[in-house]
């Protein structure tokens, strides 16, 4: 009967709290963000904690420089990264147009006879990539700058989260021995055993993920600058940063960074074979190397079953589903192993009980 109020109990919780993110996804954001904050940056508050630091000075210490510090890269890149945006899109069709010229050039007998001599793709695609320029971020900045719910989201964004992260790390403990307390002592053990493996498994991926991030993206951005690539810290900064989806950055950034390689060097094509590889070194750097010191065996997460979560939480409940995605598709991940583990376990006593 303790099973079944127990089940009950965190079965109610957890369909008021998937309630809660579906109806009130609009204003989570900040609530999300500073409890994912405050999640990463706990142990820096304990250590000054350890050395006799009152906790909220410590909080303060932690999370006070750095938000400003956020804050003020906002203000001085901002305008930097929207120019250099604009003027990506802006010559983005032109790039699609050499590159087809080059594909469809006549002299180059071996595409008709792939293709045929039917091509009319040049109008066509060159008109499908300005509707991607600058008229689109216009209409993007334009709607989020006009919005009343945009404008009052950002600033929200950047100063309720931080109220809410120092708030957090301060109580982190308390509210965690809270949540322990509704557990039965029975089974208090092995709840918090597989805290612990929860806990390592997000804290191991996402610390871990997040600098290889940031590594990938200077990474690229130095490499292809040195190569002389148009566009160079964009193109590498976006692809280092959504690199957390497997692949998707190489991916990416060797598709934009080649198109725009073609049209800057042709017909050269060591540079263009450069651009290429800097994103295949990349990779194969972050997997072979950063990874293995950085993430570790332990945090056992397929790529597909990640790329699955994020899609399909980012469909649902959108840039809350994707901030949210990796920790709760790691959390299931380690929940069935822990509860395979247990029920073999159990199988294997009671197949030894009844041998005896």
């Amino acid at each position: 009967m303790r099973i079944a109020q127990q089940a009950t109990f965190w079965i109610v919780v957890g369909a008021i709290a998937l309630i809660a993110v579906v109806l009130l996804r609009q204003i989570m954001l900040p609530f999300v963000v500073g409890t994912l904050l405050a999640y990463l940056l706990v142990p820096a508050v304990d250590m000054l904690e350890r050395r006799n630091i009152n906790r909220t000075l410590a909080a303060l210490t932690v999370f006070l420089p750095l938000i400003l510090g956020i804050i003020a890269a906002l203000l001085v890149l901002f305008p930097v990264i929207i120019g250099e945006l604009r003027f990506f899109i802006e010559e983005f069709p032109r790039y699609v147009a050499r590159l087809q010229s080059l594909a469809t050039d006549a002299s180059r007998s071996w595409v008709h006879s792939i293709l045929g001599d039917d091509l009319h793709i040049e109008q066509s695609s060159v008109d499908v990539a300005k509707t991607m320029g600058t008229k689109w971020l216009d209409g993007v900045v334009t709607s989020v700058w006009s919005s009343g719910r945009a404008v009052l989201s950002l600033l929200s964004l950047l100063v309720v989260t931080p109220i809410i992260a120092i708030y957090l790390a301060i109580d982190w403990h308390r509210m965690i021995a809270t949540v322990d307390g509704w557990f039965a002592p029975k089974y208090r053990n092995d709840i918090r055993q597989l805290g612990r493996e929860i806990h390592e498994a997000v804290a191991g991926f996402v610390r871990g993920q997040f600098v290889i991030c940031l590594v990938l993206a200077l990474l690229y951005s130095t490499a292809l600058k040195l190569i002389g690539l148009n566009h160079a810290i964009l193109i590498g900064a976006t692809a280092g940063i959504i690199s957390f989806v497997p692949y998707l950055g190489a991916g990416t950034g060797i598709l934009v960074s080649v198109c725009v390689a073609v049209d800057q060097f042709w017909p050269n094509w060591a540079p263009v074979a450069a651009v290429g590889g800097v994103f295949i070194v990349g990779e194969v750097f972050a997997d072979y190397v950063l990874s293995p010191r950085l993430i570790g065996r332990r945090v056992n997460l397929n790529p597909v079953w990640m790329m699955f979560a994020l899609f399909a939480f980012g469909a649902l409940f959108g840039f809350i589903g994707v901030l949210l995605a990796i920790p709760v598709a790691a959390s299931l991940g380690v929940i069935l192993r822990f509860a395979r583990r247990k029920s073999l376990g159990r199988s294997a006593h009671n197949a030894s009980t009844t041998a005896m």
